[in-house]
């Protein structure tokens, strides 16, 4: 018995399959129900019952490869078939697909994030949904203020009533820094990235949407000279070390001093022009208190910048509306 599987065995191996029809033809000799091996499990019973494990297991064995045979060959047969039908040389190597990369935008505000992270902050975030409380009273706006004009700003619900709470398309990353101090007690040193909207008519120098950075510093003792040396750390590292800066006086309701800093940027025809790349100050007492911090203990500073104004500024873009039309023409210049 155990001669006749290896003859089998052999015969399987030996077999020569080039088609379809005789895998086919391999199948019924061998597989099938009436095929060789079927009949030589039905001849177990012929064998010694001492040998019958060993005899088994021989037969089970060459069932396998019987079974692995024909899997092989079916797949192989397949793969033919798909080659031959193929209209292209497969062996030629693909097209080489472009690559893309990150929005110019996302690249200046990921640069702007690293230089604040080796200055010392870590990231703060909330909602582009806001109430007037953070968006507005807790930064000093007075109700009066044209910031709270329906022309400045996108409202979602503005009610007459003064009990109830406005709710607004924020317009600066500032409500992050309210509700940071409010949940956190100082030291608190972090900046708050996000999408900034105002009322705007689309233009090449502005648009109804863009992007701000702001960073917020608290703690006890810090002061006007620390502000000074964060603003031309920044500076530095963004724009080179021989970079030509100004910081002069300026206003805005949650700071007091406030100061705007400008660098000095080449322009085509050889001359030069200082614009303006940020707004910062020291906080205003009255922001501290609608945090119930204590302005007699805490001090600070804040500063806002645009992400779009500073990407200009970087690659020589004069038009703000480049940065949303998704022409790959533009953007490809970025790879």
């Amino acid at each position: 018995m155990r001669s006749d599987i290896e003859d089998l065995k052999k015969e399987i191996q030996n077999f020569s399959i080039t088609n379809e029809e005789i895998l086919e033809a391999f199948r019924l000799k061998f597989l099938s129900r009436k095929g060789r091996i079927q009949a030589m499990f039905g001849n177990i019973g012929n064998v010694p019952k001492e040998d019958r494990a060993k005899v088994g297991k021989a037969m089970n064995e060459v069932k396998n490869l019987a079974q692995q045979r024909y899997d092989e060959e079916k797949r192989k047969l397949q793969q033919q078939e798909i080659t031959a039908g193929a209209t292209e040389d497969i062996t030629l190597p693909p097209a080489p697909l472009p690559t893309g990369s990150f929005h110019p935008l996302t690249q200046t505000l990921e640069e702007m994030k690293q230089i604040f992270f080796r200055l010392g902050f870590n990231i703060a975030d909330g909602p582009e949904i806001e109430d007037d409380f953070h968006n507005f009273t807790a930064l000093n706006f007075p109700p009066n203020h044209p910031a709270r004009d329906e022309q400045d700003t996108f409202f979602i619900e503005k009610y007459d009533d003064p009990e109830k709470n406005d709710l607004v398309l924020r317009t600066h990353t500032s409500p992050v820094q309210i509700r940071l101090m409010k949940e956190q007690k100082p030291p608190i040193r972090a900046i708050m990235p996000g999408r900034v909207y105002r009322n705007e008519a689309v233009t090449p120098k502005s648009y109804f949407l863009f992007h701000q950075v702001e960073a917020l510093y608290v703690d006890t003792d810090v002061s006007v000279a620390d502000l000074k040396e964060t603003l031309v750390s920044f500076a530095k590292m963004m724009f080179g070390s021989d970079v030509e800066y100004r910081i002069r006086p300026g206003f805005f309701p949650f700071t007091e001093p406030s100061l705007e800093m400008d660098i000095w940027w080449e322009t085509k025809d050889g001359n030069g022009k200082w614009l303006e790349i940020l707004g910062s100050g020291m906080v205003d007492p009255n922001v501290f208190k609608s945090v119930d911090l204590d302005p007699e203990k805490y001090t600070g500073f804040a500063w806002g910048m645009g992400v779009e104004r500073i990407a200009m500024l970087r690659h020589g873009i004069d038009d703000i509306r480049l940065f949303y039309k998704n022409d790959n023409r533009f953007l490809k210049q970025f790879n």
